[in-house]
């Protein structure tokens, strides 16, 4: 018995921690919509980090994880817009953020309509697709607002289909 604990017990210590790292540290989700398209393309599995917000909150930019306002179920990768407190408009395709034009690089086209605005309240975050004219996104949902305990993470890279790093 002895030798069967000191053969085998390295393997449990090593499964134990590679289930803690999973459950506690890491979200794995996939892009199955073209909604993140031309920053994380449909089919693509993405990881984050679940730790990320344990001592801060989601910024503007920041690509996140978290569950779906009205199908909380459903995982959904979006891009943070707009934190508490914030007043998110667009106008003729241009997000306003407090009044002031977002610089917006990442956009694959001109975003097109008008929305909002919408007054981002405490504890919660306007969110949308980088691919605007295809997401549907905080602009569209019952629940407009993802509340911060739905957040599981933030993304930092994709690994299938290929490497590399998302901002």
């Amino acid at each position: 018995m002895k030798k069967w604990i000191r053969e085998f017990l390295p393997y449990m210590v090593l499964l134990l921690a590679v289930l803690l790292v999973r459950v506690f540290i890491l979200i794995n989700a996939t892009i199955p919509t073209e909604s993140m398209e031309n920053t994380i393309m449909s089919g693509t599995r993405v990881m984050g980090l679940k730790c990320t917000y344990w001592f801060s909150d989601p910024q503007q930019g920041d690509v996140i994880v978290f569950h779906a306002p009205d199908e909380p179920e459903t995982l959904y990768v979006k891009r943070v817009i707009g934190v508490p407190g914030d007043t998110v408009e667009i106008v003729d395709g241009v997000t306003y953020v407090n009044g002031a034009a977002l610089e917006e690089d990442y956009l694959p086209e001109p975003m097109e309509g008008s929305f909002g605005p919408y007054q981002v309240p405490e504890d919660h975050f306007f969110v949308m697709g980088d691919n605007r004219n295809h997401s549907l996104d905080a602009r569209f949902w019952q629940n407009t607002y993802v509340s911060k305990d739905a957040i599981l993470g933030k993304v930092y890279f994709s690994y299938w289909p290929r490497l590399g790093w998302i901002r």
